[in-house]
């Protein structure tokens, strides 16, 4: 997400004495990583998945990048393509392939979605969401203070919501450190800057994102969507990138130095049992807006092959199981589609290039401008026919019209129904990989 920066972020501003923050909305054991087993304020707006002011814009499409024509569904991949990735052991393939077929299209399309629920407790639209949709995994949203006990009570809670059919939710929330730590308090330690962490040794920053991880089990949160492994092109532009640059979310200022701390916080995390969601590809350190707050968010530098998508490649690499993709447009990569609907960026360069075959996410695309002239009933969908295998939605009011889009696209349309499927079984069977699923 891009405060995640967006995602979600509370809307950050710098006064000369740095006096005020604002937070406006918040924005993962499966295979260990091959080794083992947000920032100064400037005048930026919150941080989220991207929010900058677009500085030049691209040709203006007939309808915005990422829609269908109305009515339609969007074309299926090239011949050939795959949309997801191959099941990996058969154990945990047989059980999720069991699990898939006994349940409805609506159960399937809620193991594709992921929705918000506050942090300091359900309230009754998330819970409508989770129970009554089917929603199958959640995101803690907001911020508390309240520790790990109080708030492991409220995880619990929205868990037992989102039990579906034997199947236990993922759990997840923003715990980057710095400006970006949704959980606080009595359990919790106070995570430093990402700039910060930078700042220390990869071996001991390993060692504090397993406690941290740990801490967040404890809380019964398996899911972090952390690291950032964007790079902010230096010190100087830092406080003009509003997602990442200015609340200090960069690990620092060159792909090598991104990829070693990155890398290292993600070890931590999966050491601790917490599986960790690299973001935001192909890399938001360039731009200047923020996408969870502004429109027509452009990278106009990265290329396919870009040297700064070189952490992203290093963490698919170390076995990283989830990959979350930018909201922003990449012109020089993709000139139709956003990113988070672009076939080329997920099944092209993430699929292909990357060869990644874990789960891949979307940064929030309820909330965010950035994909506000796309219909909410089209978003889910455009995401998974560009192979993307779960949608995020951090707000639970919109959650019900972007599901039925999809469930409506899945009862019309055999090809979108087959995506469906296989996104629900990849996260099925990393689902079954942790123990989530009952036998």
């Amino acid at each position: 997400m891009a405060w995640k920066a967006r995602h979600w972020w509370g809307i950050g501003a710098a006064s000369a004495v740095l006096a005020l923050v604002v937070v406006l909305a918040l924005t993962f054991s499966s295979p260990p990583l091959k080794t083992p087993a947000a920032t100064s304020v400037s005048t930026a707006p919150t941080p989220g998945p991207a929010s900058a002011t677009r500085t030049s814009s691209p040709a203006t499409p007939s309808r915005p990048r990422g829609t269908a024509t109305p009515g339609t569904t969007p074309a299926a991949p090239p011949p050939g393509s795959a949309t997801q990735a191959p099941p990996s052991n058969a154990p945990t393939t047989d059980l999720a392939r069991q699990k898939l077929a006994s349940m409805t299209l609506g159960q399937r399309v809620g193991q594709a979605f992921m929705v918000s629920s506050p942090v300091t407790g359900a309230d009754a639209q998330s819970v409508h969401v989770l129970a009554d949709l089917h929603v199958g995994n959640v995101f803690l949203k907001g911020r508390s203070t309240a520790g790990v006990d109080a708030i492991a009570a409220v995880v619990a809670d929205a868990a037992g919501h989102a039990l579906e059919n034997g199947v236990r939710p993922f759990v997840a929330t923003d715990q980057e450190g710095g400006f970006v730590q949704i959980m606080r308090g009595p359990g919790f330690d106070t995570m430093p800057q990402a700039i910060e962490q930078g700042l220390l040794a990869p071996a001991t920053l390993q060692a504090d994102a397993k406690r941290w991880g740990q801490q967040l089990a404890t809380a019964g949160v398996n899911v972090n969507l952390a690291p950032v492994l964007d790079t902010v092109p230096g010190a100087a532009f830092a406080p003009r990138n509003a997602p990442i640059g200015a609340f200090g979310r960069e690990y620092g200022y060159t792909p090598a130095a991104v990829s070693s701390h990155g890398l290292a916080f993600a070890r931590g995390m999966l050491a601790a049992g917490v599986e960790p969601a690299v973001k935001h590809f192909p890399g938001l350190g360039r731009v200047t807006g923020n996408t969870d707050v502004t429109a027509g968010v452009t990278d106009s530098v990265t290329v396919r092959n870009d040297p700064y998508v070189a952490p992203f490649r290093d963490a698919v690499n170390a076995g990283v199981p989830w990959l979350m993709v930018s909201n922003a447009y990449y012109p020089k990569i993709d000139t139709q589609d956003l990113g988070p609907f672009s076939h080329v960026i997920i099944q092209g360069m993430v699929r292909g290039d990357l060869g990644f075959k874990g789960i891949i996410v979307s940064d929030d695309i309820c909330d965010a401008r950035q994909v506000a002239a796309v219909p909410a009933a089209q978003r889910g969908v455009d995401f998974i026919n560009a192979g993307g295998t779960m949608v995020l939605c951090t707000n639970q009011s919109v959650a019900p019209t972007m599901y039925q889009g999809m469930v409506a696209a899945a009862q019309s349309n055999p090809a979108f129904a087959r995506r469906i499927d296989a996104a629900a079984l990849l996260v099925l069977e990393a689902k079954a990989a942790k123990g989530l699923i009952a036998g």
